[in-house]
């Protein structure tokens, strides 16, 4: 038999990269169709949120609601900035990047993990903008959301402590304590694997069903402490600016609940939508809306102020940035050369 041709050899490779360009277009032509429909089912064909998106627009441009909206989305920009230098202090720990390409990762994070169960696409779109040690950018981003999980944690617990005690657990002393008790451990425990992250990994390696992760997440103890500590502040700030968002946007709707049990609802309302896993961000709006008109409730407030305030939240922090975000999927690189060298343009 002869041998093939050297043509043959070479034309291979050429065939394989045309293969992997077919893929990728077809998969960003899918992620972008997917973002469309579901920004389009959630902001205008679901009936809820087309009524509070036709009251934000209202509140916009006529009556006293106008200043706190758009107060309310001029801080979009500043929650996911805040995001964006997160994620630039953990990557640049991996590899050199700017914060420029570090906020395109977040937003190529956020458009991926709108439509993916438990926004799993946020790994993906924050990895894929790098260009070496993914298997480490893994931990890097489980580092960053757990430390705004310890934020909502820390600030949800605190609220729904005052409502526990404020209405359920009135002539029930014993019980008070108890529950302070309870949440403090609980918080005391859950600071442990971000400080103690070695911890963390030996207690996965204990665990068969999740030894598979503890490679994932090795990077964690090579971060230092004094970057947990700014970078759990920032988290801090940026829960401060979604509190601050939803506060803005039931002032703009009506509803007037006092500045402290309301920030207790608010935080109280983060926690619960944090706990519940979800199969896409469409599914946070009813747990989120669930809490909320519950917790407001409780402080008599009226349903529908709350329900546009909360599914207004939802619009102007997760689809805008959303559909913003298909430009940069559009044009990300899934496959890099090898051989290229970093750098942090």
């Amino acid at each position: 038999m002869p041998p093939e041709p050297l043509q043959n050899y070479a034309r291979k490779p050429e065939e394989s990269a045309r293969r992997r360009r077919v893929w990728v277009v077809g998969g960003k032509l899918i992620i972008t169709l997917l973002t469309l429909g579901l920004l389009y089912h959630s902001v205008f064909a679901d009936k809820a949120t087309a009524a509070a998106w036709r009251q934000l627009l209202s509140s916009t441009l006529t009556g006293a609601g106008r200043g706190p909206v758009l107060a309310a989305l001029a801080l979009v920009p500043v929650n996911w900035g805040l995001e964006a230098w997160k994620w630039w202090r953990l990557a640049r720990h991996l590899e050199p990047v700017s914060f420029r390409r570090s906020f395109r990762a977040v937003l190529v994070g956020l458009t991926l993990g709108f439509v993916t169960p438990n926004r799993v696409g946020d790994y993906a779109g924050r990895i894929i903008e790098l260009k070496s040690r993914r298997l480490d950018a893994l931990g890097a981003v489980f580092l960053g959301r757990y430390c705004q999980m310890v934020a909502t944690m820390l600030a949800g617990t605190a609220g729904l402590l005052y409502f526990l005690l404020t209405f359920y657990l009135t002539g029930y002393p014993a019980s008070k304590l108890g529950v302070i008790g309870a949440a403090i451990i609980i918080n005391i425990a859950l600071l442990v694997p971000l400080y103690r992250s070695r911890l963390l990994l030996a207690a996965l390696t204990l665990v068969r069903p999740l030894r598979r992760f503890r490679r994932y997440l090795a990077v964690m103890p090579t971060y230092p402490a004094s970057l947990l500590h700014s970078v759990l502040a920032v988290s801090g700030l940026r829960y401060l600016v979604f509190c601050g968002q939803f506060m803005l946007l039931l002032w703009a709707y009506g509803a007037r609940p006092e500045v402290g049990p309301g920030l207790s609802a608010i935080a109280g309302t983060l926690l619960l939508k944090s706990l519940v896993p979800s199969l896409n961000a469409l599914a946070d709006v009813g747990v989120r809306e669930l809490s909320a008109t519950h917790l407001f409730g409780l402080l008599g407030q009226p349903v529908l102020p709350v329900l546009s305030a909360s599914l207004s939240l939802w619009v102007i922090n997760i689809a805008l940035p959303s559909a913003a975000g298909l430009l940069f999927v559009l044009r990300v690189k899934v496959f890099r050369k090898k051989g290229n060298k970093e750098s942090a343009s």
